[in-house]
């Protein structure tokens, strides 16, 4: 069986998709895209083995040619697309996040009932990185981890206020440490000082303070115009030693009496693999019919209900905020 795939939103992250699905990933192929830029869905198109360009995404979604769908588009069209899929009864990934609120993500929880439609591209949980700490931050290993500290910073970020730092950033921390420690994060607060001169209308750095249910207390720091690299960085602390990232670099370079190495320059180099390990699963998942791997709806709400608890904690003087499951 051949999955015909149909993406909606064919700018870095669509399109990227578009290519590890044609070039990468067996058992499936893009059979049409949409993107409000008729013209760049065209060029993707192009690229690709018989694909077509559908006038929007709910057009795709309806054609008899698209037996799969994924939403790459802004997040603001997230959840009427989910909603549109459910209604063509076909599988669903959606990129992060869910919905732009938890109330939105709910209803999208209501919609799909008991069906399995619904994944979140949540790729932090299939990295290799991510994985192998995991597997490192064990009490045989570190002892029980007391401390946890997140850095999360891009080269340049497109428009967006400061809420939207949270909600379209700051949610992978939201989804993948409760995952990699085990135990969901039950309070929060957001805090903030200077802000750099190319952050515009958003605050940029900004830090958040997370506790879990295993009384765990997590630091993250979200820069998304920090202009030297894109760069994500993960530290568990624990009773006994520490398990960390190396910073992910495939060259150091010995010149000129220094030693060097490069960042990527937005996410898609260094998070390829498990971009191409969710996708395969995603695609095996369906062509098997049976349950996927991928983060669920379910998973999407939880990380959506931090994100709300922390847009409350900004817009009231940095107080701690209970999340409310």
């Amino acid at each position: 069986m051949t999955v015909r795939v149909g993406i909606i939103g064919v700018g870095v992250m669509g399109a990227d998709h578009a290519r590890k699905i044609n070039g990468q990933i067996s058992g499936a192929e893009v059979s049409v895209v949409a993107d409000f830029d008729t013209d760049r869905a065209k060029s993707v198109a192009s690229e690709l083995r018989d694909a077509q360009v559908a006038e929007d995404g709910k057009a795709l979604i309806e054609r008899d040619d698209v037996d799969a769908i994924i939403v790459a588009s802004h997040d603001s069209t997230h959840a009427e697309l989910v909603h549109a899929a459910l209604a063509a009864n076909k599988p669903v990934l959606c990129e992060k996040p869910l919905a732009p609120t938890a109330a939105e993500c709910r209803e999208i929880i209501a919609a799909q009932g008991d069906r399995n439609l619904i994944t979140v591209g949540f790729m932090r949980r299939f990295d290799p990185a991510y994985n192998e700490l995991k597997r490192a931050a064990t009490p045989e290993r570190i002892g029980e981890t007391l401390v946890a500290h997140c850095i999360s910073r891009n080269v340049t970020a497109g428009p967006g206020d400061s809420a939207a730092t949270i909600t379209n950033s700051a949610i992978h921390e939201l989804d993948v440490m409760p995952w990699l420690l085990g135990s969901p994060i039950t309070e929060v607060s957001w805090h903030a000082g200077r802000t750099s001169k190319h952050s515009g209308p958003r605050q940029d750095p900004q830090i958040m303070l997370l506790r879990t249910e295993s009384d765990v207390l997590m630091t993250v720091e979200l820069f998304v115009n920090a202009r030297y690299g894109y760069d994500t960085r993960c530290e568990i602390v624990g009773e006994e030693g520490i398990a960390q990232f190396a910073i992910p670099a495939h060259v150091i370079v010995d010149s000129e009496l220094k030693r060097s190495i490069e960042y990527p320059v937005d996410w898609v180099p260094r998070y390829a693999e498990a971009y191409r390990l969710e996708l395969q699963e995603w695609v095996d998942s369906i062509a098997e019919g049976r349950p996927s791997t991928l983060a669920d709806a379910d998973a999407g709400l939880r990380a959506g209900l931090v994100a709300d608890a922390l847009v409350v904690s900004m817009n009231s003087g940095g107080r701690t905020v209970t999340v409310e499951y």
